[in-house]
C-alpha cells in the first residue's frame, strides 16, 4: 500500500490524501478546497493532483469545504465512485456545497470584471451548482462503527472525532503483500471539552496513522476562562463603551457554539439584553441541521436543553439575517450589538464589510475566536498590525481586537495527545503529520517523538 499525501501538507487547507493498494485500488481520504487571499490558492484548486475517473471510493472525515470543498470538480472531471460519510456529514455538504458554488459565482464575476479590464481572458468557476447537486448523488451515508467491506482484502469504519457535527476519524483495515494492517487517518480532532459535542472517541490499534497537527505548537484556554473572556468583552464593549462586537465565525460548529454560550450568559443575566446578529444565511441553514442531528449532542448540552427553552441556539435579542439589504443596515445601527458572521478566517463573506465599516471605531472590538491562515485578514488583526486592507483599500485598526482559542474546533497538542493516548506507541509503525503549518507540526514531532511514536 502506497500513500500520496496531495494537500494539507505544509498548510492547513486542501486536505487530500490518495491510498493506492497493492491491487491497484486507489481511495482518497479527503477532497479539500486550498483556502486563503493567494494567487497560488487558485491555481492549486484547480490541479487536483490526481486522475479523478481512477478513483475507486472518496472517504470524507467531514463537511468542512477545506476537506469535502472539491468533490463537485472531481465530479465534472467524471469521476462516478462512492463518497463515504456520516449522515450529518452528508446533510451539511448539501449546503456547504451549494454555497461554496454560489460564492465562486460572485468571486468569478467580481475577478473577471477586473480580467476584462485588464485585457486578459475570462475565468471559469471550479464549478457550479448542477455539479454540487450531481455529485451529492454519489455520496452514501454510514454510522459511526458501521463497518464497510470495500472488498475481500479492505473494509473501513467511521469513529466519532468531536471536530464538527458528524466529523470523523477514518479507519481502514487492509491485507496486502505486507500482511494485514490497520491504518487511521484523524480527520481534524476535536476537545474532549467541547460544549455540543461528544468527546474524540478511543479507536483500534492502528499500525500507521494520518495525524492532524493545527495546534501542535499551544494550548488553548479552558471553557470556564473563555465564557468569563467573552462576558468580560461584551460589558466592556457593549455597555461602557457603548461599541460593537464584531466575531468572524465558521458558519458550521463555532457559530453555533458562540450563541449557546450567549444563551447561556444571558439566562444567568452576566450580559445585558442587547442585540445578537448572526449574519450570514449558511449559519442560519447550519444551526438547522443541528437542530435536526441534536442525538449527536453531549450530556452537557442535552441536560441544558432540558432545563432551559429546548432549543440552545435561539433566544430573545437573537435574529438571523439572510437578506443583503438587512446585513447592510447592520453598518449603520446605532445600537451596541454583537454581530457574528462568516467566513471565520474573515477571508471573505460578510464580514470583511462589517470589519471595514466598524475597525476604525475605538469603541468596537473584534474578537477572532477560530484558526486564521497566515497573512489572511484575521491573522493581521491578531497581529496587531496598525492598519489593514480590506477591498483594496487601507483602514486603521484603532477598535480593540481580541482572541479566543478555546472557541477553536480543533484540540490543542494536549488534547491531540490525549486522543492518541489509546494507542500503544510500540505497536505504531509510524505516524504522518498533516494538516499544520511547518511550526506546528515541528513542534507536535517533538511531543510525539517523547511518547515513543516514530515519525515521518
Amino acid at each position: 500500500m502506497q500513500i500520496q499525501f496531495i494537500g494539507a501538507t505544509e498548510t492547513v487547507t486542501g486536505s487530500k490524501h490518495l491510498i493506492t493498494t497493492d491491487t491497484g485500488m486507489n481511495i482518497l481520504l479527503d477532497c479539500g478546497m486550498f483556502q486563503g487571499e493567494h494567487e497560488r490558492v487558485h491555481v492549486n484548486n484547480h490541479q487536483l493532483g490526481f486522475d479523478p475517473t481512477t478513483i475507486d471510493i472518496v472517504l470524507l472525515s467531514h463537511a468542512h469545504i477545506d476537506h469535502s470543498g472539491l468533490i463537485p470538480l472531481m465530479y465534472k472531471q467524471h469521476f462516478r465512485g462512492k463518497v463515504y460519510c456520516t449522515p450529518a456529514t452528508f446533510d451539511l455538504c448539501h449546503v456547504m456545497l451549494l454555497d461554496s458554488a454560489q460564492i465562486q459565482e460572485k468571486d468569478i464575476e467580481y475577478i473577471n470584471k477586473k480580467r476584462k479590464e485588464e485585457g486578459r481572458k475570462k475565468i471559469e468557476p471550479l464549478y457550479e451548482e448542477t455539479d454540487v447537486m450531481n455529485s451529492l448523488t454519489l455520496f452514501q451515508t454510514i454510522d459511526y462503527n458501521e463497518k464497510v467491506h470495500v472488498d475481500e482484502n479492505i473494509s473501513f469504519h467511521f469513529t466519532d472525532v468531536g471536530h464538527i457535527l458528524g466529523s470523523a476519524a477514518v479507519h481502514i483495515d487492509y491485507s496486502g503483500i505486507d500482511g494485514f494492517k490497520h491504518l487511521t487517518f484523524t480527520g481534524d480532532i476535536g476537545r474532549p471539552d467541547d460544549k455540543i459535542l461528544n468527546a474524540p472517541e478511543p479507536f483500534r490499534q492502528a499500525d500507521y496513522i494520518i495525524c492532524e497537527s493545527t495546534y501542535g505548537d499551544r494550548l488553548h484556554e479552558n471553557s470556564k476562562e473563555s465564557l468569563d473572556k467573552l462576558e468580560s468583552i461584551i460589558n466592556k464593549t457593549c455597555v461602557q463603551q457603548k461599541g460593537k462586537v464584531i466575531i468572524p465565525a465558521f458558519s458550521l460548529g463555532r457559530t453555533q457554539e458562540l450563541v449557546y454560550a450567549l444563551d447561556i450568559l444571558k439566562n444567568q443575566n452576566k450580559i445585558p439584553n442587547i442585540k445578537v446578529f448572526v449574519d450570514s444565511p449558511l449559519s442560519a441553514k447550519t444551526t438547522a441541521i443541528m437542530r435536526a442531528h441534536m442525538n449527536l449532542f453531549n450530556d452537557e448540552i442535552k441536560s441544558y436543553i432540558d432545563r432551559t427553552d429546548g432549543d440552545p441556539f435561539i433566544f430573545k435579542d437573537i435574529k438571523y439575517i439572510t437578506k443583503v439589504e438587512d446585513s447592510k443596515n447592520l453598518n449603520t445601527f446605532k445600537e451596541p450589538c454583537i454581530i457574528i458572521s462568516a467566513s471565520g478566517m474573515a477571508e471573505a463573506g460578510r464580514i470583511k464589510h462589517h470589519i471595514k465599516n466598524h475597525v476604525e471605531d475605538s469603541r468596537n472590538t473584534i474578537l477572532i475566536v477560530g484558526y486564521s491562515s497566515p497573512g489572511g485578514l484575521a491573522d493581521r488583526l491578531k497581529k496587531h498590525e496598525p492598519e489593514v486592507r480590506i477591498f483594496g483599500q487601507f483602514f486603521a485598526v484603532n477598535a480593540s481586537v481580541e482572541t479566543l482559542e478555546s472557541f477553536s474546533a480543533h484540540g490543542d497538542y494536549n488534547e491531540m495527545l490525549q486522543f492518541l493516548n489509546c494507542q500503544h506507541p510500540k505497536k505504531v509503525a509510524r505516524v504522518f503529520l498533516v494538516h499544520g503549518d511547518d511550526e506546528a507540526k515541528l513542534a507536535f514531532k517533538e511531543k510525539l517523538n517523547k511518547q515513543d511514536l516514530k515519525m515521518w
